[in-house]
């Protein structure tokens, strides 16, 4: 007979003893799936908050890594100077931020963190000292020195000089020589070119050395020697200097004062009221153009000794050609000339640039026109040098209509040859002097 499973309470103990202790042991046994059940629900709700707590602590594990990783970097030294290194007596110093190390088993497991608490352990910082970083050594804070080969220095001087604005100063000094009366004197002539070819260097020279910051500014200009540290700005000016006193000799004592004279006029032109002008007002084409037309007219006095209505004319000459000639350059690189802080006519007066190239081109029919009149040239130039100057002319007017790229390049481009050829036929077309070649006396026999 199977027994109850209250049978033992019952038969040890009996009567009122065994009828108090049979109801609790029953309820017991009643209610002990619930308190199971619950005892299951607490420890699962404990393991919850232990992970919970476990993700907090791996978070904060992985903040606090992040942190140390990462340091306040040293400011970078600018560019020095390439020929004097800047030189500081105190060190630069960075402060870093380094976290407090703290032990994972200040977290209390039994509890949740709440999110005051963890912003504090996020934020805990503090100051623990100031590095010392980019110590300057010995040698950066000493003159730098510069290692210029002997074999390149010609180049660096040819570019510094401006080798082929010289080349052109130097030829039209010598077409000014060729057209002017009288004989041909050799030994003048050499002095002329010479003399010439120096004060050029000398004025360019120094345009250069004035102009550093603003050419370092520009595509078209970052690669000259100075801005590029390829030379020193005191043997720019010495080699300026080096040239513009035997220049200026040669042209007053060698030639004759008068050109002499014009030679240090140009050259105190260029580089003290032309170069200056060039951040100022666009007056300096103008002053510009003046120095392009001295050149010729100190050719024509170097061969006369005396300034008369033929050294005006190719004076004139000249200056009205450099302004469709620059005028037309200057067109392709407004944005150079505007980055380099220059005030040319084509950035702030775009029309009046294009009116002045067509008006010079213009002109030059009248002057070629005048050259016979001048006693400078045969009526023949006049007529043969139409066909150019109405060929610039054209260009001119569609530099001035159209106002673009592609036509201010052509201008530019016929430019080019144009006044060589125009210089050209000017020598072919030469006035003969009255009488023609001089007599000669027959040897007595």
């Amino acid at each position: 007979m199977a027994t109850s499973p209250h049978a033992l309470s019952s038969r040890l103990l009996t009567g009122w003893v065994g009828g108090c202790v049979w109801y609790p042991e029953r309820r017991a046994l009643q209610e002990s799936p619930h308190k199971f059940i619950h005892l299951f629900r607490n420890v699962s709700k404990q393991w919850i908050t232990f992970q919970h707590l476990t993700f907090l602590k791996r978070m904060y594990v992985t903040q606090l890594n992040r942190s140390l990783s990462q340091q306040v970097k040293p400011k970078s030294e600018p560019a020095a100077s390439p020929f004097l290194e800047k030189a500081s007596s105190s060190q630069a110093k960075a402060e870093i931020y380094e976290m407090k190390p703290l032990s994972l088993s200040s977290l209390s497991l039994s509890r949740k963190p709440n999110e005051k608490e963890l912003l504090t352990l996020e934020s805990a910082s503090v100051i623990e000292g100031s590095v010392d970083v980019g110590k300057e050594t010995k040698d950066e804070k000493q003159w730098k020195e510069m290692n210029l080969r002997l074999d390149e220095l010609p180049g660096i001087l040819a570019r510094l000089s401006k080798i082929k604005l010289t080349a052109l100063v130097i030829g039209t000094t010598c077409a000014g020589f060729a057209l002017a009366p009288g004989p041909l004197d050799w030994s003048c002539f050499l002095l002329t070119f010479v003399g010439t070819g120096l004060a050029s260097c000398a004025a360019n020279s120094i345009n250069q050395f004035f102009e550093v910051p603003f050419d370092s500014n520009m595509n078209r200009t970052k690669n000259r020697p100075l801005v590029r540290g390829q030379i020193s700005p005191l043997l720019a000016v010495s080699f300026a200097t080096c040239c513009a006193v035997p220049g200026v000799a040669l042209l007053t004592w060698g030639v004759n004062p008068l050109t002499g004279a014009l030679g240090l006029f140009n050259i105190f032109l260029y580089t003290c009221c032309y170069t200056p002008l060039k951040r100022i007002s666009i007056a300096n084409t103008w002053v510009g153009a003046v120095v392009g037309a001295i050149p010729p007219v100190m050719g024509w006095t170097a061969a006369t000794g005396s300034l008369d209505a033929g050294a005006f004319l190719l004076g004139g000459i000249l200056y009205s050609w450099q302004f469709p000639h620059f005028n037309a350059l200057s067109w392709g690189l407004r944005e150079d000339y505007s980055r380099g802080g220059y005030c040319m006519m084509s950035v702030t007066h775009p029309a009046l640039c294009r009116r002045v190239a067509l008006r010079h081109c213009l002109a030059l029919i009248g002057l070629c026109t005048a050259a016979p009149v001048l006693d400078v040239t045969t009526w023949t130039f006049p007529a043969i040098s139409l066909p150019i100057n109405v060929y610039i002319s054209y260009l001119g007017f569609q530099f001035y209509t159209d106002a673009d790229r592609k036509s201010s390049r052509r201008l530019f481009f016929c430019s080019l040859w144009h006044l060589p050829l125009l210089l050209l036929l000017m020598l072919t077309c030469k006035q003969q002097p009255p009488g023609g070649k001089s007599d000669r006396k027959e040897p007595q026999g």
